[in-house]
């Protein structure tokens, strides 16, 4: 199979979205192509264009488009008239999930947590998370970091810094207060140290937090990236506090950023981690809330979601734990293209004075300006690469390739990429746009 891209350059019929779909669409606008296939890394259009996808569904698809052994599990399920939909029921699907998650996953890597089955979205998660914190501390606040991102309902949006997303809330977002995260005055102040003093001192009018909730590295936010140091300071702060700590894994784990989970570097046992994004493996909606078995403080039915029981995302799940987690095989491919991903990123960004953002396969560049990003993420699609933009002015380009990406296709789309920074920042062009 050939590695190149193949754009085509024929916008779709949109007049049935336009009247009918709401105008909050936003991909779409971007991307305006009527996709209908997937396979790996690849997105075909009705025309014929096919087109690298370096989005991944917002880190939805880590294993790819349509992987074949997740593909095959759920269609020998589906056709075996497995459950489909299961409320929180016990099913050999459940049961086959939790037994990898906890043998593969869980076990080896020293963690014992209790498994919440929330409603199928990443907010849902998060929102059980903070819920179960303060029911178990009798606290309101939560402490959030600024840039960062934990989902649109009302609860998990308290906790998200952009202010465009707060202001489609309608109503106060209350009990959170965002404070800065590691590096946000630079490399030469300690956030966590200030943290810890506000914390400490009985007269900096910062309530005590039911919880502090972070992302190891932010996607929404611009891809801004905590040390180890920084991440065990943060979690000692939580507890000589007397608050839990929620790291928010829905786009940073699963290998995104190398280990199954981001934290695994730190050497930190959060009490709480929400997960969603590539759970399923195969772009079916799930989330999980996990927490320490001495935080399992709910009541039955005190929380609950009709989706809490998608057993298709449950069988894709299982299969991909097993398949790409049972060895370190995976891990270590990850890795090597992560380093790879940093390598020829940072390249591009000395070529223009620019810096590098972000942690193994979870990386971008700084183009300084929403306008620049834009100009590189056009242009990469009109040559057949998908790629989106993050940050607090959409100043950053995200790479989010699938986990799974052969070499010389990887080494293809960043070529693009390359090219389509070095077009965005030509003189010849700026003057043209200005």
């Amino acid at each position: 199979m050939t590695i190149e891209p193949k754009p085509s350059h024929k916008k779709p019929d949109t007049a049935i979205y336009e009247r009918v779909e709401s105008k909050v669409r936003s991909y779409c606008r971007a991307m305006p192509r009527q996709f209908n296939r997937a396979e790996g890394v690849w997105l075909y259009d009705d025309q014929g264009g096919r087109y690298l996808d370096f989005l991944s569904g917002c880190s939805t698809l880590n294993y790819g488009h349509n992987h074949p052994i997740l593909k095959q599990a759920l269609i020998d399920y589906i056709s075996a008239d497995g459950i489909t939909h299961g409320l929180d029921m016990h099913t050999d699907a459940k049961a086959d999930f939790l037994d990898a998650l906890e043998t593969v996953i869980l076990k080896p890597r020293g963690l014992d947590y209790r498994v919440m089955f929330t409603g199928p979205t990443g907010t849902n998660a998060v929102e059980a998370a903070l819920k179960l914190a303060r029911k178990i501390t009798g606290r309101e606040l939560v402490i959030s970091f600024t840039n960062g991102f934990h989902g649109m309902t009302l609860g998990s949006l308290a906790c998200t810094g952009n202010e465009g997303k707060r202001g489609g809330a309608g109503v106060p977002l209350n009990h959170v207060t965002h404070e800065p995260y590691d590096a946000y005055f630079g490399a030469e102040v300690n956030t966590a140290e200030l943290l810890d003093q506000r914390l400490t001192d009985p007269s900096s009018g910062l309530d005590k937090p039911a919880a502090i909730i972070v992302e190891t590295t932010q996607g929404e936010g611009g891809l801004n990236t905590v040390s180890p140091e920084w991440l065990r300071a943060i979690a000692d702060i939580a507890k000589r506090h007397g608050a839990l700590l929620i790291v928010d894994d829905i786009q940073a784990g699963l290998g995104r950023t190398g280990g199954f989970f981001s934290f695994e570097e730190a050497g930190i046992k959060p009490d709480i981690v929400t997960l969603a994004k590539s759970l399923s493996g195969i772009g079916q909606p799930f989330a999980l809330t996990l927490f320490k078995p001495e935080h399992d403080q709910w009541s039955p039915g005190e929380h609950n979601g009709t989706f809490r029981g998608n057993n298709h995302a449950f069988v894709t799940a299982a299969a991909a734990i097993r398949h790409f987690w049972s060895t370190d095989t995976f891990e270590k491919d990850v890795k090597r293209r992560g380093d790879y991903l940093e390598m020829r990123l940072s390249r591009m960004a000395g070529q223009h004075d620019l810096a590098t953002r972000g942690r193994g396969m979870m990386r971008g560049i700084d183009m300084k300006t929403g306008e620049a990003a834009k100009r590189v993420t056009s242009a990469a699609f009109d040559r057949g690469l998908i790629i989106e933009t993050s940050g607090a002015y959409d100043e950053i380009v995200k790479v989010l390739a699938p986990l799974i990406i052969e070499e010389d296709v990887f080494a293809r789309g960043l070529d693009i990429l390359e090219e389509c920074v070095n077009l965005a920042l030509a003189p010849a062009f700026n003057v043209a746009a200005d």
